[in-house]
């Protein structure tokens, strides 16, 4: 036999060995972008909670249009048990559970989405600043997010949406002010990192500017990192709302949160217990499906993570 198989080529491209593979017939490597997305989509856990997370979004913007009973009508029966007109029955002043439900998880998810914005482009932008510029920026910075750190988070959000009022608004950009430390010492840290690398030398060899490096060269390259903390930060934002509505210093009428109706029937939890737990629910399955979707992400953007978790 031949040592060599004889195939059809083009140009004096030369022939295949025996037992050598075909490396025109290897598949293409994925990028980056695929490999993240293939890891996520594997990860059990990440799927099932980035499946109840969006079916709770999409009942709490849909079913409001076909519910019969409107959340601001109080003409209802006090204190009515749950029955087929009311699956949740009905709160102390004649208003229905279910759609105080449905309205207090839609500001629920516009503040934890609001906040988690505002806090990951603050955070974003003094971290990749401080961290890429070093010396004086970094040391106000550093010095900056020390002095939020030691400052109560509940306890100043409470007087500033006690003196701004409570519209879920002043509460989103509180929270959110209160909220960015974390990304911003993490953002450092991976900017300084990168600052070291040869795609920032070339960039600073050709002239380009700060603005141009930080936010073309090294805030794309984290963005695994940024995203990852942006979603952890929806999860405190959802738990750190309904604390403050908890106590009374969050979300005021006409607004209405997860947090607010808990409050307002946290009394009833013994001998009404619909009243309390169906809001309570929803509420710990919105925090836990965007902890574990946090935590899908992280592993997916993980080069040390081979294994996909289940």
């Amino acid at each position: 036999m031949n040592s060599l198989v004889t195939r059809a080529q083009s140009g004096d491209e030369p022939p295949i060995k025996d037992g050598e593979p075909d490396v025109t017939a290897l598949p293409e490597p994925r990028s980056q972008g695929a490999l993240v997305l293939r890891k996520f989509l594997r990860h059990k856990l990440a799927m099932a909670s980035v499946g109840v997370l969006l079916l709770i979004a999409l009942v709490a913007l849909i079913l409001p249009i076909f519910w019969p009973h409107s959340y601001w009508d109080a003409s209802f029966p006090s204190y009515e048990p749950p029955s087929g007109d009311y699956p949740l029955g009905t709160t102390q002043v004649g208003k229905d559970m279910v759609s105080q439900i449905l309205r207090g998880t839609q500001f629920s998810l516009l503040i934890a989405l609001t906040v988690a914005i505002v806090a990951t482009l603050i955070g974003v932008v003094f971290g990749a600043l401080a961290g890429y510029l070093r010396g004086i920026v970094d040391s106000a910075v550093s010095r900056l997010t020390d002095l939020f750190l030691i400052v109560p988070q509940l306890a100043a959000a409470a007087i500033l949406v006690k003196v701004f009022s409570g519209s879920w608004w002043v509460v989103a950009i509180v929270l959110a002010l209160f909220g960015w430390m974390p990304i911003a010492r993490i953002t450092r840290a991976e900017a300084m990192s990168l600052s070291q690398r040869e795609f920032v030398e070339a960039a600073r060899a050709s002239g380009a500017g700060t603005m141009r490096i930080v936010f073309k060269h090294l805030v794309p390259n984290m963005v695994g990192t940024i995203t990852v903390n942006a979603t952890l930060a929806v999860a405190q934002a959802v738990l750190a709302e309904a604390a403050l509505s908890f106590i009374g210093l969050g979300v005021k009428p006409p607004d209405t949160s997860l947090g607010r109706v808990i409050s307002d029937n946290y009394a009833q939890m013994t001998g009404r217990p619909w009243l309390f737990f169906g809001p309570f629910v929803v509420l710990v399955l919105i925090s836990l499906s965007i902890n574990f979707i946090g935590d899908g992400l992280r592993d997916a953007f993980d080069p040390r993570q081979r294994r996909v978790k289940a």
